[in-house]
């Protein structure tokens, strides 16, 4: 049993490991406090399971399942966009490794009791070490598991988020007062500027989403439009909406890995949001297999988040387990680079990090507005998971820790002739 002599409290642990302080009131079960008592924003860890969960996964994961399972209740921000807190947590809460010393006197202070590991939310995906039984890491049968744990959640539940667009990509603000549907038109319409469409030519969208793009093809450019998905909700909800349209002439979404394309001599490729799921050491492959399926003179036009820089590293176990499993990011320059390699004529690339920023602002301001019904739909666990990533999300573009690059290439003819004007067009 933890002595008089040798307790700690919780704050006065939380206070060794942030030197610098917290931004916002702390409070805990065992009636310690730290941070400004007139903060609006208010933390409270509320069960000796709560801090369980922190003692046994250092980091967000273990202030995240803390905070899914309810031990770790937040007031002061809506639990739809608690941005404020996550502006908080990241540019003014800095934490330190206490020293071996310091780390066993917190530990033998709090009990060692609290170093058993409570069950994982359900909402949490496996670990990587997990994942094996799944297959090897980006291996077909995987990359559908991992798609199915993230997309296939409820077309209702993104419809509530996304907005009619059912987008769910950076879109492309053309002013900042610009609604969340005009900026997602502008995306689509930019990528369809930048890959020249004209009617009459075969578009290939792989990672197709809820086919956004692809009706926008077919609707304004009069394009011959195939979007593939490993998503089968997705897929459900594109064929719905083509038809809903009366595109089916001109337009399809199969369920399908975008490997399994059989067609060939497309004049235009567009990949939007699929490469942050193939796996940087994939690139190679993936750019190949997109190059072998253009015609001469045929694009691409790859839109995806990046690093700022090209050092590989994790996205951070909160997004591994909760969001993207397996998802791996990388800077513009790697994936360039790879798309050279493979034989691409690298035409244009661009950067649309603040736009992102603007386009998760107003995804959350949708989960706000719907968030009843989303509790509804997927329980208020999902939920509060879905608020806090979008957060956090917009707070990394905001920051820089990630940026969103559109990079347009094509496939030269046996001339070395790019069949592109001197000058942009879009």
């Amino acid at each position: 049993m933890t002595t008089l002599e040798t307790r700690v409290s919780i704050a006065e642990a939380l206070t060794t490991v942030t030197p610098d302080g917290l931004p916002f009131r702390f409070t805990a079960y065992d009636g310690s406090a730290t941070g400004p008592e007139n903060s609006t924003i208010h933390m409270h860890l509320a069960s000796e399971r709560g801090l369980s969960y922190v003692l046994t996964a250092p980091g967000d994961l273990g202030l995240v399942r803390a905070y899914v399972m309810g031990d770790l209740e937040i007031t002061g921000v809506h639990p739809g966009n608690p941005y404020d807190l996550m502006r908080m947590m990241l540019n003014q809460v800095h934490f330190e490794r206490p020293t071996p010393s310091e780390a066993l006197r917190i530990v033998r202070g709090l009990g060692w009791s609290h170093l058993k590991p409570p069950p994982p939310p359900p909402q949490e995906h496996l670990p990587k070490w997990r994942r094996t039984f799944e297959g090897l890491r980006h291996s077909r049968t995987r990359d559908k598991a991992a798609i199915h744990h993230h997309y296939d959640v409820s077309n209702a539940f993104y419809e509530w988020i996304l907005g009619p667009s059912m987008t769910y990509t950076c879109a492309v603000y053309p002013s900042a007062d610009a609604s969340l549907e005009q900026a997602q038109y502008e995306k689509y319409d930019l990528v369809a500027r930048k890959l020249d469409l004209k009617p009459g030519m075969r578009l290939l969208d792989v990672g197709c989403g809820w086919g956004g793009m692809v009706r926008h093809a077919a609707r304004e450019y009069g394009v011959q439009a195939l979007g593939v998905t490993l998503s089968s909700a997705q897929a459900e909800w594109a064929s719905a909406a083509i038809k809903r349209d009366g595109l089916e002439e001109r337009a399809e979404v199969r369920f399908l890995d975008y490997r399994d394309v059989a067609e060939r001599d497309f004049d235009a490729i567009s990949s939007i949001g699929l490469t942050e799921h193939i796996g940087v050491r994939n690139y190679p492959s993936y750019f190949g297999f997109l190059l072998d399926r253009l015609k001469p003179g045929g694009r691409l036009l790859n839109h995806s988040i990046t690093r700022p820089d090209n050092r590989y590293r994790s996205v951070g176990a909160f997004i591994d387990r909760y969001i993207f499993p397996d998802g791996e990011l990388i800077g513009s320059g790697r994936i360039i680079a790879e798309a050279q390699d493979a034989g691409f004529e690298v035409r244009h690339e661009e950067n649309l990090r603040e736009h992102y920023a603007l386009t998760l602002a107003a995804w959350s301001d949708n989960l706000v507005a719907h968030w009843d019904e989303a509790v509804a739909e997927v329980g208020y666990g999902t939920a509060k998971v879905w608020g806090l990533y979008l957060a956090a999300c917009r707070v990394g573009f905001e920051r820089n820790n990630t940026q969103l690059h559109q990079v347009l290439a094509v496939k030269l003819d046996d001339n070395a002739d790019a069949h592109f004007p001197l000058r942009p067009t879009w």
